[in-house]
């Protein structure tokens, strides 16, 4: 785009079919020390030609013409992706005429009598409409930003479910397998020894590999839960069990079924939904009671996690150091979802999460969700 302070002339397409007005446009032009290059035309099918065929920098239009107005130019104009600024240079054609052209996108108008300010309109024009591009570009940019970062989010999400899953493997077959072989062992020497002293080392062991098998045992259920496999409603069941064991908070869990048929992803993200909320319940809310919602109507999955504890404060979702919660945004995304938070505080927050359920085929009866 040629702004009118460049060097380039402007490319000035004039939709005009008198003569005389045409060259008291070029003489104002010249005089006022526009540099341009300015056609003429005053046929609809000819200016649609051209319109199609070239580009120019602006377009002045007469509002009555041979056959056909200004409107139906600009209409044909309008639905180019880049169209040059339109401005309407005409006698009097009325106030509620001239508002219309302006609601319908026209950049500006200029009645003929005030023709020595078309230099300053055509200036306003042509910087409005720079600046417009360059909000268009920057949005448009901004959307490339924002999709790749998800994309990479994504990446990233999925990245550490494979690493999570890869050591769940390791600790079940290495670590896991290597302590059982030692309880054996430990429980033989406690079967057969005779000392007391050796005894009693021994029972200490066994205590301490119990523990020990325990540890990873969680510690694989956190990394990958198998319960997973069960399905969603008996995984969220499971959680919100444990959850209440280890922090003594209520927690009901309510469910729209007895089991929700959903994709693994699905079933994944709305998972860890639920294990990022009670985490930051058991951390910062100090609740008394969890409400736990899961619902499958509508063609929708929707996850409530509430607690009535002392809420979020104001401006808290929008630190930057609030990577929990803006990880789960991201996360919601990758299956099309989105996450709402609301608070008050003192009343406690809600966590929800929904996702569009794909068409899935029937569920065959006694198989597992």
């Amino acid at each position: 785009m040629v702004s009118a302070t460049s060097d380039q002339p402007l490319e000035i397409l004039h939709l005009e079919d008198s003569p005389v007005d045409h060259e008291l446009v070029a003489l104002t032009l010249r005089r006022s020390g526009v540099a341009c290059q300015l056609r003429q035309v005053d046929r609809l099918p000819e200016f649609q030609r051209l319109t199609d065929a070239g580009s120019f920098d602006i377009i002045l239009a007469d509002y009555r013409l041979p056959g056909f107005t200004a409107l139906d130019a600009w209409a044909h104009v309008a639905q180019k992706p880049q169209h040059p600024p339109f401005i309407l240079l005409t006698g009097a054609i009325g106030e509620a005429a001239a508002v219309d052209a302006m609601r319908l996108g026209v950049a500006d108008y200029l009645l003929k009598d005030a023709m020595p300010r078309l230099p300053q309109v055509i200036a306003r024009a042509i910087e409005v409409h720079e600046a417009r591009r360059a909000r268009e570009r920057a949005v448009a940019e901004l959307a490339i930003s924002e999709r790749r970062l998800a994309e990479l989010a994504e990446h990233l999400q999925t990245s550490i479910e494979q690493e999570r899953a890869a050591i769940a493997r390791e600790i079940h077959d290495d670590i896991g397998g290597a302590l059982t072989a030692v309880r054996v062992a430990v429980a033989w020497i406690g079967r057969h020894g005779s000392d007391p002293a050796l005894l009693e080392h021994a029972r200490s062991a066994a205590e301490m590999l119990q523990h020990a098998i325990g540890a990873s045992q969680r510690i694989m259920m956190n990394l990958r839960p198998p319960i997973l496999e069960q399905g969603l409603v008996a995984a969220i069941q499971w959680l919100a069990a444990g959850f209440e064991r280890r922090t003594g908070v209520a927690t009901r869990v309510r469910s729209s079924g007895e089991a929700i048929q959903t994709s693994p992803d699905i079933r994944l993200v709305a998972y860890r939904t639920a294990q990022e909320a009670l985490t930051n319940v058991s951390k910062h809310a100090q609740a008394g009671r969890v409400e736990i919602e899961l619902s499958d109507k509508k063609g929708m999955l929707t996850l409530e996690v509430a607690d009535d504890g002392l809420g979020i404060a104001p401006g808290m979702l929008d630190k930057p150091q609030a990577f929990g919660l803006k990880g789960l945004q991201e996360r919601a995304r990758t299956v099309g979802g989105w996450l709402d938070i609301s608070s008050r505080p003192g009343h406690g927050s809600c966590v929800t999460l929904s996702i569009p359920l794909p068409s899935l085929p029937p569920t065959i009866p006694g198989a597992r969700q």
